[in-house]
């Protein structure tokens, strides 16, 4: 059975200073894609706001909100998933290492000394609350379609991996900011851990043929002549 991936919306930074911006330039969102195989249909980091992410899911593979199956997060990173609310009938998934960090970040920002805004205090208590719906992801979906760890732009970031002959597809998430930062061998300048994520990239580019950065379209995998 075959497995088909079709970018529902080509995220952007807010700043890139890859483009010379020290300042917020627009709404930053993430690169949403659709997974099918079979009967499962995944979507990939419902980043726009539902409306948004329900018109685009339509126009880019005919399907709707109901016919999604599971909603995947590379990140547990807010602006990866600004829409995920609208797919009540899905499962919603996140590696168990970025679901149970997160989880502990929220619970030390509630028990911390330093005083939360009222605002900031609720939107924590919300995201706990929504961290319930949430699973830590299966190693492997589907015959094609398997989790793959790319830890270091978060504790946990993973992405997906799809395997149709004769080429390996990446969903990498924020492993791979932008095709412009995988061709310059460069991560993301607000990673949690750094060196952790120039590992992951050096991985990615190892196994991927295709990539799906977490802010752009997709892009073939460059020679690793800078590694």
């Amino acid at each position: 059975m075959s497995v088909d991936y079709t970018v529902v919306s080509i995220g952007t930074l807010s700043r890139n200073r890859l483009w010379g911006e020290t300042a917020a330039m627009r709404t930053a969102h993430a690169t949403t894609t659709c997974i099918t195989e079979g009967d499962r249909c995944i979507l990939v980091d419902p980043s726009l706001p539902a409306v948004a992410v329900a018109a685009h899911l339509n126009e880019r593979t005919g399907k709707g909100i109901e016919d999604i199956t599971d909603v995947f997060c590379t990140t547990l990173r807010p602006v990866h998933r600004r829409g995920i609310e609208a797919f009540t009938r899905a499962n919603w998934w996140v590696s168990e290492m970025e679901l149970q960090s997160y989880h502990r970040h929220l619970e030390q920002l509630l028990d911390s000394a330093v005083r939360l805004s009222q605002e900031d205090a609720a939107a924590a208590r919300a995201d706990l609350k929504l961290l319930q719906r949430f699973r830590g992801a299966p190693d492997k979906f589907s015959e094609q379609v398997s989790l793959y760890p790319l830890e270091g732009p978060s504790p946990g970031s993973a992405g997906l991996l799809l395997t149709p002959p004769p080429m390996t597809i990446a969903i990498a998430g924020d492993a791979a900011l932008t095709g412009e930062h995988v061709q310059r061998g460069m991560v993301w300048e607000g990673c949690a851990d750094t060196e952790i994520a120039v590992e992951s990239l050096q991985d990615l580019l190892e196994v991927a043929d295709v990539i799906v950065p977490g802010h752009d379209n997709l892009i073939f995998a460059p020679r690793q002549s800078w590694l």
